[in-house]
């Protein structure tokens, strides 16, 4: 917030107290990319289909959003090692002139970055890949030989053992093949992983898996928010991928969706068929305002400040520049006008502000001691 003049984007962001992270060299702002196990899980793709969705970043406006990892979830191994210890691409998903490789390659040409999935247990969630669990050494050289620049390590078949007796050999195993990779823990929110995520990986799960429905996405929105002064440059509060463009939600849902996993400094990862994608959830996706309130370099995780009813919230949070990121936040079944205090921003009342909607891409005008907006049934003004 300015003194003279304050930008507020009607989105709820607020004050997260600043922790450096692992001291990695990524991760400075929260990751952007494409994840593929929300739409096609386990069997629905391939090289082919990868490769699109690579291209798609390009003609779908994705990559100059900002989005720059294609990452592939669960199911892209053989069932077993080779002999020598070391996974193996699926030779059905990746056969031969179109290998993984070919696919890192392709990503990397294309000037994006390439992320691929592992688990901190025997096998992966899905049993289908061999687990990195007592094989963190070769596998991060394996990831690193191979190019990757992103690992999501999940939870499943863990043998009972602790979380944290899991996790960081995988972290000390990519720190010393010297490669600059991003370590995403997918530890479900359990053992209290925020609080010691940030010496471990780039980003750690806060919460369970999320679904395509407006209840799970306001399960892991509270869950999240409770870890909020725990996030920043470095290490990143997870409540799970995007589900923007899958059909479980309406649009007004979608967008305060993206609204307030981007003001939680949340990543960015998109979960949908980025191919195919429609007009209205490109414009979700890549609404570049919203998204630079997302990859503001203070890196403050924004976080529910008031609720003046029981289904009608103000959410909001620091930005650069002395800026202010703000949502109104309608959970009713009907819409409700909802008032944003300078208070609640921790702005003097007698300042005078200028308010800025994101969505609408206008500015609203100039106001002191407060904004009341008007703002639909599961929707947000930001």
């Amino acid at each position: 917030v300015r003194v003279a003049m304050l930008r507020c984007l009607l989105a709820l962001v607020f004050v997260v107290s600043f922790v450096s992270g692992l001291n990695n060299g990524v991760g400075s702002t929260p990751q952007m990319g494409w994840n593929s196990w929300n739409y096609y899980a386990c069997d629905g793709y391939n090289y082919t289909v990868l490769r699109q969705t690579v291209d798609a970043f390009f003609t779908q406006g994705l990559y100059a959003a900002g989005y720059n990892y294609l990452n592939i979830d669960d199911c892209w191994a053989e069932y077993y090692r080779t002999s020598n210890g070391t996974l193996q691409p699926d030779k059905q998903k990746f056969p031969q002139g179109e290998t993984m490789q070919d696919l890192i390659d392709y990503v990397h040409q294309r000037g994006m970055l390439f992320g691929l999935y592992s688990d901190a247990g025997e096998r992966t969630c899905a049993n289908h890949d061999p687990g990195s669990l007592g094989h963190e050494q070769i596998d991060a050289q394996t990831f690193a030989d191979w190019g990757v620049d992103y690992l999501k390590y999940d939870n499943c078949n863990n043998e009972g053992e602790r979380a944290l007796e899991r996790y960081p050999p995988m972290r000390d195993a990519i720190l010393s093949t010297n490669r600059p990779l991003f370590f995403s823990l997918c530890e479900w929110g359990r053992e209290r992983v925020p609080t010691w995520g940030r010496a471990v990986g780039n980003s750690w799960r806060t919460t369970k898996d999320i679904s395509d429905h407006w209840e799970s996405m306001l399960y892991n929105l509270y869950l999240n928010n409770h870890w909020v002064d725990y996030a920043g440059p470095g290490g990143w509060n997870d409540p799970d991928m995007l589900e923007v463009g899958n059909g479980g939600m309406t649009t007004t849902e979608y967008i305060s969706h993206f609204s307030l996993w981007s003001l939680m400094k949340a990543p960015l990862i998109i979960g949908c068929d980025v191919i195919t994608m429609d007009a209205t959830t490109r414009g979700i996706l890549t609404n570049t305002e919203v998204i630079a309130v997302n990859q503001d370099s203070r890196g403050i995780q924004g976080k529910l400040i008031r609720s003046p009813t029981d289904t009608t919230e103000v959410w909001a949070g620091p930005l650069t520049n002395g800026n202010v990121a703000a949502i109104l936040f309608n959970r009713g079944r009907s819409a409700a006008n909802i008032t944003m205090e300078w208070d609640d921003l921790n702005i003097i009342p007698s300042v005078t502000a200028s308010v800025r909607d994101l969505w609408a891409h206008k500015d609203l005008g100039t106001f002191s001691r407060s904004y009341t907006g008007l703002v639909e049934s599961h929707g947000v003004l930001m």
